[in-house]
C-alpha cells in the first residue's frame, strides 16, 4: 500500500490511502473479507477508502484511490450508500429486466423482480477522466459518461451498469482493466451474482456480433458471464443455433445472398483480398468460413504495425550476394548465358523496373498491384486475357489508372517468386498473362550489357514484392462491412445473436481457511403470510458462523441477517427453525447441519403490507409476446387495452421510433372480436 500527500482527487484529505490498480482486492491485497456481502462491503469501506466531506445528493460517499502501476495515473472509485427509505426510485429497473434466470441457484426461477427490497444499495462509479479531479454531482447516478458504474444490493446481487475504458474517452484506462478490477472485488466481497445488459461496442462494430461469431461467446465471457436470455423471446439453443450457423457460413454463400450492389462489391473485395493475403503463407488455414476471415482479421488488427506478418516471414529478405555463387542468385551475365541457352526472352525484377519508370505513383504501390495481379492469376491457374486480370484485379485495386500503368510494364517481370509473361495469342490476337516458376537459373537482368562486378562490388538480388500489409484502421473498416453484410444476409440468425442481451455471472457458496460455517438462511412465511404472497420467495441469505455456534446463535444470526437486509423483515423475529435439529444450546453441527446447508426460519413481524416490499414494484403485470417472451426483457412494450397483456411493439407491427397509438387491441383480443362480431351477425 502507498500512501501520497496531497490527494489528487481534489485534494480533499493531506494523506489518502492508494493502491494498486492492477492488484487491488487480490487475496489479501490489502484484506481478506470473510463475512457475507453486507458486512464485507462496510468493512470494505472502512479499511479501504475514505469518507468524503461532500455527499452526493445527501448520500454518504467514500473514495478509493487507485494507482495504474504503469502509467501512474491515480484513478478514483467512488462508493455510493443508497438508502431505500430516502431514494426517489426506491424499486429497481434492473433486476426487473434480470427475467428468466436459470442457474444452479435453484431459488431463482423467474428473475429478480421478486426480490424483497434491499434497505441499501452500493453504487460504484469511476468517473470520466476529466472528472477526477471533481466530487460527484448530485446527479452522478443519471449520468452516461461514466468509465464505470455498478449498482450492488445489500443482498449481494448487483448489476453492471455502465463500462465504457477508452471507447468511452478514458486516456488511462482500458474496459479490460476495470472489469478485472470488477471482478476481483466482487469475488473478494462475496457478491452472489450480478447481471448486465451487452451493448458493447468498438467502433461501429457491435462485438457481441464479432466475438460470438469468432470465438463463440462475447467479450463478457472472459470473465464468466454466460448466457442468462435474450429479448424478443431468445433463448440459449436458438443462440447458439444461430452462432453455430452464421460462424460456418461459407464466405461465397455470404457474397451470393448480399442483394445490394454496392454491398456486394465490398464484401467481395474484402473476402479477395484476405484470401490472397494468405497464399504466401503454407501455416494459415485457407479462408473459408466467415469465422475463419473474422479471426484472421482480428489476429491482424492486434499485431504492431512493425511487425512482419507470419505469412511473410519465409520470404528471403533482399540481401547482398555471399561471397560464395549461389545458383539461386548468379551474376548478370551467367543469367543471360542461361536466358539464350533456354530460348526464352530475358525478365527483369519488377522492383528494380517499378524504380526506373516515371510515374506519379510510388514504388511501393506499383510494388503491391503487381503482387495482386500475380495473386489473380496464381488463383486462375490459366493464362487470362488482359480484361480478365484487369477485372479480377480490380477487387483489390480501385484506382484503375494504376493498373493500367501496371499492366502495361509488367510483362517479362519477376515479381514474387513467379515470372510474369506477356504474349499476344496467336490464335485470337489478345494479349494474354501468364505465369511461369522462376527456376534456379533464371534471375533478373538488365536490357544492357554491363561489366562483370568486381570482388568488391556489391551483386544485385531479388526482391520479392510483397503483399498488402493492412493497417489496424482498415481492418477495422473491413471487419464493421463484414458484420453489417452477414446482418444483411442472414437477417433472422443475425437478429438472435444481437438479441443476446442478457448475461449473468454468479459466484457459488464456498468455505474458506477460516474453518467457519455458512449457511443459506430463507425466510419461510406462516400460513396467514403465505396467502398474502404474490410472488415467488426471495433467495436466502448468507449467515456464517464459528464452528462451535449453537442452535440458539444460529437462529439469532439469521434473525439479524433478514432484519438487517430487507424492508419488509425490518421487524421480523425468528420462533422456529428447519433444517437444524437440537435445543438453543446445542452445537450446530451436532443438529445435522453442515456448512452450505439451506436452513429455514419462520416467525412474525414481517410487514406484508409494505410499501417497499419488492424490487420490481408494486404492480402486478403480465407479458404475453407473440415472439415467446413472458418478462420484461427492457425492450418497448404496450399492453392491451383488453387484456392488459404486454406486448413488443416491434411484435405488434409497430416500427421502432413510431409512437404507441392510444388505444391498442393485440391479436388475439382482435380475433375475439371479431368472432363475437360474426355471431351477433
Amino acid at each position: 500500500m502507498l500512501t501520497l500527500k496531497g490527494n489528487p482527487a481534489g485534494k480533499r484529505k493531506a494523506r489518502s490511502k492508494v493502491y494498486g490498480l492492477r492488484t487491488f482486492l487480490d487475496p489479501g491485497c490489502p484484506a481478506n473479507f470473510y463475512e457475507a456481502f453486507r458486512d464485507n462491503i462496510r468493512h470494505f469501506l472502512r479499511e479501504c477508502a475514505d469518507v468524503e466531506e461532500r455527499t452526493t445528493a445527501g448520500m454518504p460517499t467514500w473514495c478509493t484511490l487507485l494507482v495504474d502501476e504503469r502509467c501512474g495515473a491515480v484513478v478514483p472509485l467512488y462508493t455510493v450508500e443508497e438508502s431505500a427509505y430516502h431514494s426517489a426510485t426506491p424499486f429497481c429497473d434492473y433486476c426487473r429486466c434480470s427475467g428468466n434466470l436459470s442457474l444452479s441457484l435453484s431459488y431463482c426461477h423467474l428473475g429478480w423482480s421478486h426480490h424483497l427490497v434491499s434497505k441499501r444499495r452500493y453504487h460504484l462509479i469511476i468517473p470520466s477522466d476529466n472528472d477526477w479531479d471533481k466530487p460527484l454531482r448530485s446527479d452522478a447516478f443519471f449520468l452516461h459518461n461514466h468509465l464505470f458504474h455498478a449498482l450492488l444490493h445489500c443482498n449481494g446481487f448487483g448489476h453492471l451498469i455502465f463500462l465504457n475504458g477508452r471507447e468511452g474517452g478514458s486516456k488511462f484506462i482500458s474496459g479490460s482493466r476495470i472489469m478485472d478490477l470488477f471482478d476481483r472485488l466482487c469475488t473478494a466481497l462475496r457478491i452472489r451474482a450480478v447481471s448486465l445488459e451487452d451493448v458493447s461496442r468498438k467502433g461501429s462494430i457491435d462485438l457481441r456480433l464479432l466475438l460470438s461469431l469468432s470465438h463463440g461467446a462475447p467479450w463478457f465471457a472472459r470473465w464468466g458471464y454466460r448466457f442468462l436470455r435474450g429479448s424478443y423471446g431468445v433463448t440459449q439453443e436458438a443462440y447458439d443455433r444461430a452462432i453455430r450457423f452464421l460462424a460456418s457460413l461459407d464466405l461465397d454463400d455470404l457474397i451470393k445472398n448480399v442483394a445490394d450492389g454496392a454491398q456486394n462489391r465490398e464484401l467481395r473485395r474484402i473476402v479477395f483480398a484476405y484470401r490472397n493475403m494468405c497464399l504466401p503463407d503454407r501455416h494459415t488455414p485457407p479462408l473459408v468460413t466467415v469465422r475463419d476471415l473474422l479471426r484472421f482479421l482480428l489476429d491482424l488488427k492486434r499485431r504492431p504495425p512493425q511487425q512482419t506478418p507470419p505469412a511473410l516471414k519465409t520470404l528471403p529478405p533482399p540481401l547482398p550476394l555471399p561471397p560464395t555463387p549461389s545458383p539461386l542468385l548468379l551474376p548478370a551475365s551467367s543469367s543471360r548465358r542461361s536466358t539464350k541457352k533456354t530460348g526464352r526472352k530475358g525478365c527483369r525484377d519488377f522492383a528494380r523496373v517499378a524504380a526506373e519508370l516515371q510515374s506519379r505513383w510510388p514504388v511501393r504501390r506499383l510494388h503491391t498491384s503487381a503482387q495482386v495481379v500475380v495473386d489473380a492469376l496464381k488463383k486462375h491457374g490459366r493464362r487470362m486475357t488482359r480484361q480478365e486480370v484487369r477485372e479480377a484485379a480490380r477487387l483489390t485495386i480501385g484506382d484503375t489508372g494504376l493498373l493500367d500503368f501496371v499492366l502495361k510494364s509488367l510483362g517479362d517481370c519477376i515479381v514474387g517468386g513467379h515470372i510474369v509473361r506477356r504474349v499476344s495469342n496467336p490464335a485470337t490476337r489478345v494479349l494474354e498473362f501468364s505465369l511461369e516458376e522462376m527456376p534456379s537459373t533464371v534471375v533478373a537482368t538488365e536490357p544492357e550489357p554491363e561489366p562483370e562486378p568486381g570482388p568488391e562490388q556489391e551483386q544485385e538480388v531479388v526482391e520479392v514484392a510483397r503483399p498488402t500489409w493492412h493497417s489496424a484502421r482498415q481492418v477495422e473498416r473491413d471487419l464493421a462491412a463484414l458484420c453489417r453484410g452477414l446482418l444483411a444476409a442472414q437477417p433472422e440468425a443475425g437478429g438472435i445473436v444481437m438479441h443476446a442481451k442478457h448475461w449473468v455471472k454468479e459466484w457459488e457458496l464456498q468455505d474458506d481457511v477460516d474453518d467457519r460455517l455458512r449457511f443459506l438462511v430463507m425466510w419461510m412465511p406462516n400460513p396467514e403470510e403465505l396467502q398474502e404472497l404474490t410472488r415467488l420467495l426471495a433467495p436466502p441469505e448468507v449467515v456464517v458462523m464459528e464452528a462451535t455456534a449453537s442452535v440458539g446463535e444460529l437462529m439469532e444470526e439469521a434473525e439479524t441477517a433478514l432484519r438487517d437486509t430487507y424492508c419488509a423483515l425490518e421487524g421480523f423475529t425468528a420462533e422456529e427453525m428447519k433444517g437444524v435439529e437440537g435445543e438453543p444450546w446445542e452445537a450446530v453441527l451436532l443438529g445435522g447441519a453442515e456448512s452450505g446447508s439451506k436452513i429455514w426460519v419462520r416467525g412474525e413481524g414481517a410487514d406484508m403490507n409494505c410499501d417497499l416490499m419488492y424490487e420490481g414494484g408494486p404492480d402486478t403485470w403480465s407479458v404475453g409476446c407473440a415472439c415467446g417472451a413472458r418478462d420484461d426483457d427492457g425492450e418497448r412494450m404496450v399492453a392491451c387495452d383488453a387484456c392488459d397483456v404486454w406486448h413488443h411493439t416491434r411484435c405488434a407491427g409497430i416500427p421502432d421510433g413510431q409512437p404507441v397509438p392510444p388505444i391498442f387491441y393485440c391479436a388475439r383480443c382482435r380475433r375475439s372480436a371479431v368472432a363475437a362480431g360474426d355471431m351477433m351477425e
